[in-house]
């Protein structure tokens, strides 16, 4: 496991989630990511930076999306993503944690950001994810993409089929 910043004592008080890379170790096997993404509701956004700022962290630049990309004063990247999803306020008040204690965004959440992104690596870390996801936690990621999105339930029950198939693939296969 990667040694990312603990953000909780410098954003106490305020609702946040860890997304992204370092999110789907929460879900799945952890893979290597470069940096840290953490959601805020966009009205946080600009106190979430001073607190930061606060503590050490420094702008880099400003995200594609909004949001930041700061470094911590030890230099690692910390990409904060200002969200103004339909969502997010029940995302945010109730995150899951992952085996370090982070709050984490819940695998549902994490799935609607993922598909939305789009990106080759979202879309590999979803059916992985949903590979590794128990009967109850797919109910879940059904139920609230089928709220949100449902244009894109199609293409989750693909994802889940590929994600339990890869599950079926013995381990030494491929090594050839």
């Amino acid at each position: 496991m990667n040694p990312w910043p603990d953000l909780r004592p410098i954003l106490k008080g305020i609702d946040w989630a860890v997304i992204g890379g370092v999110a789907t170790r929460a879900y799945m096997p952890e893979r290597m990511t470069k940096d840290l993404d953490i959601l805020v509701h966009k009205n946080d956004g600009e106190v979430v930076v001073k607190k930061l700022e606060g503590a050490g962290y420094r702008i880099v630049s400003q995200l594609a999306i909004p949001g930041y990309l700061m470094t911590s004063p030890e230099g690692v990247e910390v990409d904060i993503i200002f969200g103004a999803y339909t969502w997010l306020k029940e995302a945010l008040g109730h995150p899951g944690h992952d085996s370090a204690g982070y709050p984490v965004i819940e695998l549902p959440y994490l799935i609607l950001l993922k598909l939305t992104a789009q990106r080759a690596q979202d879309w590999a870390d979803v059916s992985r994810m949903l590979g590794w996801a128990s009967d109850t936690e797919l109910d879940a990621v059904r139920a609230v993409v089928k709220r949100y999105t449902p244009d894109d339930l199609e293409d989750l029950e693909s994802l889940i089929y590929i994600g339990k198939k890869e599950q079926e693939i013995p381990p030494d296969m491929g090594n050839g």
